[in-house]
């Protein structure tokens, strides 16, 4: 792919972002659940606010906001169009990957605004859960400490490898990992290799 394709917007990015689904407008609107995330280097935040039936478990409404790119914009747009009528398991579990195909291929450089789209969505119906004592349904994603001299965790890993890392120099340069003693360098390249499969479906180069 030539340098200035990787740039280039789908058609179904450009249409979400010049004709935006379900921006939230009214500030009365009664959610049944909240998400707000924000990501401070690429600058965009976004919040994502559902209504749920409670009965049958199922997304039936969902709106938002957010300050950001036309990819963060597209992505949300999107994402808000696809949770409708999803079961809260099935919304929780969407994946970048999804949103990305959704909306024909991100840019690579634009992956982590589709990233902060389902987050937020996590964030609201975890948010849900909390409103109507269900905290027990509350998935919490834990932490790893893989580099213990410079306290990198694998989730700071994983950010790095959307945010552009694609070797574990460029983890390196990112983080600092591994200048210290050296003994998590294994660990750390492997999972930049996973990483790098789980959200671009290659390895390392």
């Amino acid at each position: 792919m030539a340098a200035h394709q990787s740039w280039a917007y789908t058609d179904k990015v450009k249409d979400h972002f010049m004709n935006p689904r379900n921006v939230l407008r009214d500030e009365d609107y009664q959610e049944d659940g909240r998400g707000v995330v924000g990501n401070i280097q690429c600058g965009d935040e976004m919040l994502v606010v559902i209504q749920v039936d409670k009965e049958k478990g199922v997304i039936t409404d969902c709106k938002w906001k957010t300050y950001g790119c036309a990819s963060a914009i597209a992505s949300t747009s999107v994402l808000s169009e696809m949770v409708k009528g999803m079961t809260l398991e099935e919304a929780y579990h969407i994946t970048p990957a999804q949103i990305g195909e959704a909306l024909g291929q991100l840019p690579e450089h634009k992956y982590h605004c589709s990233v902060l789209g389902d987050k937020a969505l996590r964030a609201a119906i975890n948010d849900y859960y909390a409103r109507h004592g269900m905290e027990d349904r509350i998935e919490r994603e834990e932490a790893r400490l893989v580099c213990e001299c410079m306290h990198v965790t694998d989730r700071e890993i994983e950010e790095a490898v959307v945010e552009g890392a694609r070797t574990f120099l460029d983890l390196q340069e990112r983080t600092k990992i591994s200048t210290v003693c050296g003994k998590c360098k294994e660990e750390a390249a492997n999972l930049v290799r996973a990483y790098l499969a789980k959200h671009f479906g290659r390895s390392a180069s």
